[in-house]
């Protein structure tokens, strides 16, 4: 077992690891007990979803760092967990406008600025897009393709894996493994897409619900689960990370990038607790309540 090769000093570090996981599930228990208690069943899922991110790379982190062998699937099971919150929080953003009709009544002569990252924000030459029902039929398509294509392709990476077709650490052109990592690569940065523009767009009329500190939490999540996690695992092929028995260089990279996974995931869900808790009968922008008044009038 794990435990059992490790000195004193590491089954503290995974005991308090342990327990970091632990209390971040507790407290999300708590929240999604007062979301389901004081949100509105319109947003009560959505929310819902986006707050158990963290807790659930944490403990698929944990449970990746107590099995070594199950590394991969619990992996998989974060990336397919997380590739679902980026559609829900675009999701969110359109329902905390209103919902799609109120959306593109208040921005009916607006437009979009394309602009941005991760794809295009150097091509400050794009040219702005009407917001229309269409448009906002690109945007959620942009962010379901990723819900629906990772976990296609994570099932296809399994197949192959137990087939010994697909090995994680294997990079050459041969391989299916190369294949498969930039095709998820090339969907996620597509799927991460339209929540930018959204957001660019959103974030002045949604300050007063917060959304800046929403947004910063889940570009948080996007860069440790994804940027880090790959940095961590080119050191660990480059050898940068050394191999001391009985574990490999890769087994390592892989500890180190679950360790500080548990320990990041454990803080955004302490934050994430602060920013989503808050009184719902002061969500509505001044934008709305004035338009509500004049529509009473």
């Amino acid at each position: 077992s794990v435990s059992a090769g490790l000195d004193l000093a590491g089954r503290f570090l995974f005991a308090i690891l342990t327990l970091m996981t632990l209390t971040a599930d507790l407290v999300f228990v708590e929240e999604a007990i007062y979301i389901y208690r004081k949100i509105p069943s319109s947003k009560r899922s959505i929310i819902i979803w986006i707050n158990a991110a963290a807790p659930v790379i944490a403990t698929t982190s944990c449970i990746g760092m107590w099995i070594p062998r199950s590394t991969m699937f619990t992996d998989f099971t974060a990336g397919v967990f997380f590739a679902i919150v980026i559609h829900k929080f675009l999701m969110m953003m359109i329902k905390e406008c209103g919902g799609q009709k109120l959306l593109l009544k208040r921005f009916e002569n607006d437009h979009f600025k394309i602009s941005t990252g991760p794809c295009c924000c150097c091509c400050l030459c794009l040219p702005r897009v009407r917001i229309t029902r269409r448009t906002l039929f690109w945007l959620k398509l942009g962010t379901f393709q990723l819900a629906f294509l990772r976990p296609v392709l994570i099932f296809l990476s399994i197949v192959l894996w137990t087939n010994g077709n697909y090995t994680l650490y294997n990079l050459s052109p041969k391989g299916a493994a190369i294949w498969i990592s930039c095709f998820t690569g090339v969907i996620t940065i597509i799927g991460l897409w339209p929540v930018a523009i959204m957001f660019v767009h959103v974030r002045t009329v949604l300050t007063c619900k917060k959304i800046i500190p929403k947004f910063a939490l889940y570009q948080f999540i996007v860069i440790l689960n994804h940027l880090q996690a790959t940095i961590i695992n080119i050191l660990a092929m480059q050898r940068v990370i050394p191999c001391t028995p009985p574990l490999s260089a890769s087994a390592r990279g892989a500890y180190v990038t679950q360790q500080l996974l548990i320990m990041e995931m454990f803080l955004i869900t302490l934050f994430s607790r602060v920013v989503y808790r808050r009184r719902y009968d002061d969500l509505q922008p001044p934008k709305c309540v004035a338009e509500a008044a004049e529509d009473k009038k």
